[in-house]
């Protein structure tokens, strides 16, 4: 995992252990990088495993 991609982990994480997810223009601002550096980063989580998408709950699902 990268630190990027670190970072972006550790966002969601904590938004969504409050009930939150987070939006677009939220990982932006916090993150500080555009909307295609944010999508690769949670792409690359999605395809190590790290990070999944529950479509019944639909909020994110962790290792």
């Amino acid at each position: 995992m990268t630190d990027f991609e670190r970072k972006v982990y550790r966002i969601i994480f904590n938004m969504t252990r409050f009930g939150k997810n987070p939006s677009m223009e939220q990982l932006k601002r916090k993150t500080g990088k555009d909307e295609q550096t944010i999508r690769a980063a949670v792409r690359g989580l999605m395809m190590k495993g790290e990070l999944k998408w529950d479509k019944q709950k639909k909020r994110w699902a962790f290792n």
